[in-house]
């Protein structure tokens, strides 16, 4: 029996993350992982590949729609399918070579297969079993589906299947406006597929800000994707090569049905937690499947933790990696804390899509007095040198104290311009600090200090 300090069940980035700040903190640190590989859903299945793909399609995109604007003169490149899809498998096997690099450099031991707890304090790894001070469950979470649909992963595929299609699709049916279906989405409309998106509310990325989220359907819709809203689907049904998606309209019960060659489902994702073992220990679970944990991470067993998307929060690569570090610190005895009013969230089509804080309707339903701030990336000269001049930057900030509370990006660069205003926020930063720091011309970024400025005595470009 092998003994640690700490055993983390699962490899992805909140746990690989939590071990390797273990290790740098002195804890001996082993990590149970089951795949061929480390990085878990988003190095593998998710994240990177999907950014791969998106990077390629935009290429495309831009050198069949603003190439000879430019006056870059010549035919745009032909796609070949197997050569993108090798490209995006090249920069999976960078990535997740990179960890089993810093596993070896930090000396965190590879555990390598599925893991089980079967009592307080020990894993399970094929029919070996380990100790452990402490236990980390960071097994993330798996594709939802709906009922009466069947998923095969070549015709019904779930955002794993859509990442590895054998061709591209004609037609593209996907169930669900949010992240991972937009992107998708995104990609396979600029490769040439038709791409409706079925989605049972009546507007697309649930909790976003209204305001943007209807913008960035406008957006979507110029692009060549097609929405429809406010659907419920009774199933797909797959003859042949053809699948056909049957939906019920929420607002008359009318009926009706889109036929593709893919049917794409992403209604979300859920806590994988299967054949751990939990129930058998007295695991404490929440009702939607996350396992029951305090403020520190710790679960109803004395020594048993979990983070990521195994418990409540937004299921966030980035706020997994937040909470591996606090509980690694926690752990070896100092302080750890996540500040979950300060988690942004990224939607990575063009233009991207980022948020952090809080968004006008919440503020609303709270009885906060706030003010708007917004600019338009039309006033910015950088983002109309590179045709992306649609979109704003919108800060919402209280009303008295001119704190920022939220802030909403539509446009270029959104997921990297996003966390200045999260640093601002961070430090308890007014609209004002923003405005009053001089940014670099010309840069999206000025964007954002002309929205700052807007709060106050108005924006100078606007």
């Amino acid at each position: 029996m092998a003994e640690f300090d700490v055993i983390i069940i699962g490899g992805g980035p909140g746990g690989y993350v939590c071990a390797i700040r273990c290790a740098q903190l002195g804890l001996k640190t082993a990590v149970v992982e089951g795949r061929e590989t480390l990085g878990g859903t988003c190095l593998n299945v998710g994240c990177i590949p999907s950014k791969a793909l998106l990077n390629a399609t935009h290429h495309l995109h831009e050198a069949q729609e603003n190439f000879e604007k430019m006056g870059l003169m010549g035919a745009a490149p032909t796609v070949d399918w197997a050569k993108m899809l090798a490209y995006k498998s090249d920069v999976i096997g960078q990535n997740t070579k990179g960890i089993e690099f810093l596993f070896k450099k930090n000396k965190v031991t590879w555990l390598k297969g599925w893991g089980s707890i079967p009592a307080a304090g020990q894993v399970k790894v094929g029919d070996e079993v380990h100790s452990a001070k402490s236990i980390v469950i960071a097994t993330g979470s798996e594709s939802s589906s709906l009922p009466g649909v069947t998923v095969d992963e070549k015709i019904v595929v779930t955002s794993t299947g859509a990442l590895d299609l054998a061709r591209i699709p004609q037609k593209l049916v996907v169930i669900g406006a949010g992240v991972i279906g937009l992107e998708m989405g995104s990609v396979y409309a600029r490769l040439g597929a038709e791409v409706t998106v079925v989605e049972y509310l009546d507007a697309i990325t649930p909790g976003m800000d209204a305001e943007v989220a209807k913008s960035f359907q406008r957006l979507l819709t110029k692009q060549g994707l097609k929405f429809v809203m406010g659907a419920a689907v009774q199933g797909v049904d797959v003859a042949g090569e053809v699948a056909t998606v049957r939906y019920k309209l929420r607002k008359d019960d009318s009926e009706a049905a889109l036929s593709a060659d893919t049917v794409l489902v992403a209604t979300g994702r859920r806590p994988y937690t299967a054949g751990l073992g939990l129930e058998a220990l007295g695991v404490e679970m929440l009702p939607r499947g996350q396992v029951k944990t305090d403020g520190h991470f710790a679960t109803s067993v004395a020594g048993l933790y979990a983070i990521g998307d195994a418990i409540v929060g937004p299921m966030l690569a980035h706020k997994a990696e937040d909470e591996g570090m606090a509980l690694a610190e926690i752990l070896a005895g100092k302080s750890g804390h996540v500040n979950y009013g300060v988690i942004p969230g990224v939607i990575y089509t063009t233009p991207e899509v980022a948020s952090v804080g809080k968004t006008e309707e919440q503020l609303k339903e709270e009885g906060r007095a706030y003010k708007v701030g917004k600019f338009s990336f039309m006033g910015n000269g950088r983002a109309k040198a590179v045709f992306q001049g649609d979109g704003f930057v919108k800060i919402l900030a209280d009303k008295a104290t001119d704190r920022i509370l939220g802030a909403h990006i539509i446009g270029p660069m959104a997921g990297d311009l996003i966390h200045e205003i999260c640093v601002a926020m961070e430090f308890g930063a007014s609209a004002q600090d923003l405005a009053l720091t001089c940014h670099a011309h010309p840069t999206y970024s000025e964007a954002v200090r002309e929205a700052a400025l807007a709060c106050g005595d108005g924006a100078i470009h606007a």
